[in-house]
């Protein structure tokens, strides 16, 4: 098997391409904000930055998150000015409710109208007449005597919401809206509707308050949170996310809230298209790279002689389908191994286990599992027990899987097979000193089989001994000259290493040996990986970068590694639509419910993204100079 294949359980190759590609969209997700970095996605005119407040990619960030527009806190040098500081903000605020009145829960204290604080009496006995605002009394009567009148109204309805009299602080604010509409009215009235739960009313108050003032944080979460009430999931989104943004800082809660809308989002979308979607085949490179980790098995005479029409016929048909490597022969053979079950073919045992890893690589577990159980009840063999105890390490029964490992040794300890799946596991869990020796002693079972080198090789290297796994990839070079696999990932170690010049020439040695070697199924890894480092390591230009992944994406049309890094790419220019294009296209080739789920998920983002810019078009002046401030 190639080292480089995604399957879930099998260990890619590290640094590999992949694995980078992977970390890279669970670390940012797509997302304008993202919690687990505490990422903004910044868009201007330049492209798409990545502002980290924790884990930046270029200068070190502020020593602390900043403080929202509205907390206006003076810097401090000490931890006993900090707390003055603090104790002062404190009094200000006190000062300013006792000038104001009671204040209604959310904190929405002074209307943007107001030019001097208006006293507002506590005891009900005390309370002054409201002005009488019928159409006689407010004849002639200036805009600034309406301005103080309303005030008086909003006050009072402050007064009567603390009460929780709803009904009565709608009134009241309704009365101060008609007096001198403004924004803070609006949202103390959605406020009201809010506790009502009446969120139809609350959309419509809180958008009022934004036609007023755009960036009135709290009407926007007002807002966010009826949207999130009436199940309009995206508008959420974008509401929760203009508020992080406009705050200048991370919030927790509205940032876990991103997340969880976004999602379920994505699980909605996955769940209507699992009710439809076909199960299918992944990529031919992850295909043919899955069915090479095997080795060969001798096919029974049998077989080849089977009567037309037999169900050992089907299976022989499936075997020769098999060798040409193909998309459409590798969908002919799952369908002659079918056939062959069906007609109870002589060798049920291996048409079986043959259907089962085509079920497996279609992310059908329980299919596979089903058919490698009947294989091993008719006819245990090594590659049954190995293919079953990679499936349980997929649905995460790492006893079992670990139980037909020793089965499979007990069968035949011989069999080079075991060690380096086995080994694949270990380097999947982290545990690199166990997998060295298992690549080892499947080395040692079959000096020849090129796979157990590289990941051997590779493995030295996550242990730390660079000098061993440099060493073990020019013996692969000198013993396996010919193998395109050898210098792909030799190319991923010293691009890791920031030999990027030598990274690219090993990439392009490992395609032209693809080239010359294969017509069909030829891997597209190293362009992938070129592209990579063009890109994401500035060794040139974008647009090259894009024209090899859409090249590799000819060659393989079911890449998802290809359409993933071809999303990223188009993302980093600022283009949101091809990006989406590359996003569903993702989505198609999704196989599991995680991926699919996943790939929704980016696509609702990307589409928060492109609407945040349409509802919020002076975000981009200001994060633009985020990310400048950010040294990005």
């Amino acid at each position: 098997m190639a080292p480089a294949s995604p399957a879930p359980v099998i260990a890619s190759a590290p640094p590999s391409l992949w694995a980078r590609f992977s970390k890279f969209v669970a670390d940012n997700k797509m997302l304008i904000y993202t919690i687990g970095a505490a990422t903004f996605m910044v868009v201007s005119g330049a492209g798409v930055y990545y502002v980290y407040y924790k884990k930046p990619l270029g200068p070190s960030p502020p020593s602390s998150t900043p403080s929202p527009p509205s907390a206006e806190v003076p810097e401090t040098k000490s931890a006993s000015d900090k707390k003055k500081a603090k104790k002062e903000k404190r009094k200000q605020r006190k000062e300013r409710e006792k000038q104001e009145g009671a204040k209604e829960s959310s904190g929405d204290e002074k209307s943007s109208a107001e030019t001097k604080p208006v006293a507002q009496p506590t005891l009900e006995e005390d309370k002054p007449e409201l002005p009488d605002i019928s159409d006689e009394a407010l004849n002639g009567v200036t805009p600034e005597i309406r301005k103080e009148y309303s005030i008086q109204y909003k006050n009072a309805g402050n007064v009567e919401f603390k009460k929780k009299n709803y009904d009565k602080a709608i009134e009241l604010y309704t009365n101060a809206i008609s007096l001198s509409p403004d924004a803070v009215f609006y949202s103390n009235r959605a406020a009201c509707f809010s506790a009502q739960e009446r969120w139809d009313k609350v959309v419509e108050d809180a958008t009022a308050a934004l036609a007023l003032e755009p960036e009135y944080l709290k009407a926007l979460s007002r807002r966010g949170n009826a949207y999130e009430k009436l199940e309009q999931l995206p508008d959420a989104i974008v509401d929760y996310t203009a508020v992080c943004i406009l705050s200048g800082s991370p919030n927790d809660p509205l940032s876990a809230s991103i997340d969880r809308l976004l999602q379920k989002c994505g699980e909605m979308r996955a769940q209507e298209l699992l009710k439809t979607k076909k199960r299918a085949l992944p990529s031919i490179a992850f295909v043919t790279s899955y069915l090479d980790s095997f080795h060969e098995r001798p096919t029974p005479p049998e077989v080849y002689s089977a009567a037309e029409g037999s169900g050992n016929y089907f299976l022989k048909l499936g075997l020769e389908a098999m060798d040409l490597k193909t998309v459409e022969s590798y969908e002919e053979a799952y369908k002659n191994f079918t056939k062959a079950v069906e007609l109870d073919a002589e060798n049920m045992a291996l048409a079986l286990d043959l259907r089962g890893t085509f079920k497996f690589l279609m992310a059908d577990n329980q299919g596979a599992m089903e058919d490698l159980n009947k294989s091993i009840e008719i006819s245990p063999s090594v590659q049954s027990y190995v293919k079953r105890a990679l499936l349980y390490m997929d649905l995460a029964q790492p006893v079992k899987c670990n139980a037909d490992f020793d089965s499979a040794i007990a069968l035949d300890p011989t069999s080079p097979d075991i060690y380096y799946h086995r080994g694949q596991i270990h380097f999947l869990l982290s545990e690199f000193a166990d997998a060295a020796k298992d690549y080892q002693k499947s080395i040692d079972l079959d000096k020849k089989f090129v796979y157990s080198h590289i990941q051997l090789a590779v493995t030295q290297y996550k242990l730390g001994s660079t000098s061993s796994a440099m060493a073990g990839f020019r013996r692969c070079i000198k013993n396996f000259d010919k193998t395109p696999d050898v210098f792909n990932y030799y190319g991923e170690l010293l691009m890791d290493q920031q030999r990027y010049s030598d990274a690219i020439e090993k990439f392009d040695q490992a395609f032209e040996l693809e080239k010359s070697q294969k017509t069909n199924g030829i891997n597209v890894l190293p362009l992938i990986n070129k592209a990579f480092v063009l890109w994401h390591y500035k060794q040139g230009t974008v647009q090259e970068a894009e024209e090899l992944c859409k090249k590799a994406l000819l060659l393989d049309p079911q890449s998802d590694i290809a359409v993933g890094t071809l999303a990223q790419l188009v993302l980093s220019q600022n283009r949101m639509d091809d990006a989406l294009v590359y996003f569903e296209k993702q989505l198609e080739l999704a196989r599991t419910e995680t991926e699919i789920t996943q790939a929704a998920t980016y696509i609702e983002a990307a589409k928060t993204q492109a609407k945040l810019i349409d509802n919020y078009p002076q975000l981009k002046a200001r994060l633009a100079g985020m990310s400048q401030g950010m040294g990005m």
